[in-house]
């Protein structure tokens, strides 16, 4: 420094002029139109959007709350359990012939590798930077066919199954007192018709036998002639047995 002159700076050459940092973003300003600041646009954005879904979906729990059924039984057989709804399309591709019985790791374990395994590829597959679906033939694919096959495997699951049936099956009805050792029961009990409509009555593939309405008379025209799902000719027992069962039946009543 020299008296006078003010004072001089001498620069480290190791040290770059223009030292920018390569992995720091550029500024959001810098991209008009295209993004916006973090907080408080963005995030606020994102609060109100959860907060909307949010009511919605506390409002369709109290319109509709989900129903419930009987406490479930495992000595059971003759109940079919559904999966919920968003489970419809796996419990649909399992009933099919390739992806069944000894085909089933294929339907359970693979085909559903595969398509999450696909879906988990799509962003190493697809690298270009633009929006458009239409420019993007790739993801754009497989996203309409990921969705046609989920809409058609759940809609022919839904359409396919007897939802009456499982209405039935799932009732939550008051048990009826009843004497296991009366001659009723043990008719009942050593007939088929237990493996249909349950060890209580309760029902399953037949139709519950509680508040039945029937008269011994119609409950035995029932058992020889069928009626809706029961056949002709289901009763193998002898006339007196039938009607001691037909009069037993005829009784339950809660």
């Amino acid at each position: 420094m020299q008296r006078g002159k003010g004072m001089k700076f001498v620069g480290d050459s190791r040290i770059k002029a223009n030292n920018k940092m390569p992995n720091v973003p550029k500024d959001y300003s810098e991209y008009p139109g295209k993004t916006e600041a973090f907080w408080p646009n963005f995030l606020l954005k994102e609060w109100l959007i959860g907060a909307v879904f949010l009511i919605g979906y506390l409002i369709l729990t109290v319109a509709h709350p989900s129903p419930l059924e009987r406490q479930a039984d495992p000595t059971d057989t003759m109940y079919m359990p559904v999966p919920d709804w968003y489970f419809l399309s796996m419990y649909q591709l399992l009933k099919y012939q390739f992806a069944s019985g000894p085909f089933n790791i294929i339907g359970a374990i693979i085909m559903p590798g595969l398509a999450f395994g696909a879906l988990m590829l799509v962003p190493f597959m697809d690298t270009t930077k633009e929006r458009r679906a239409i420019k993007r033939p790739l993801p754009t694919a497989f996203m309409l066919l990921s969705f046609a096959a989920l809409f058609y495997l759940t809609w022919e699951s839904y359409v396919n199954h007897d939802w009456a049936k499982q209405k039935i099956q799932g009732a939550i009805v008051e048990e009826v007192e009843f004497d296991t050792e009366s001659e009723g029961y043990q008719i009942y009990a050593g007939a088929s018709c237990i493996g249909c409509h349950g060890d209580a009555f309760q029902g399953g593939l037949g139709k519950p036998l509680v508040n039945t309405g029937l008269t011994a008379e119609q409950i035995v025209t029932i058992a020889h002639d069928g009626q809706g799902d029961m056949p002709a000719g289901t009763w193998e027992g002898s006339d007196e047995d039938l009607q001691i069962l037909a009069e037993f039946i005829e009784g339950l009543k809660n």
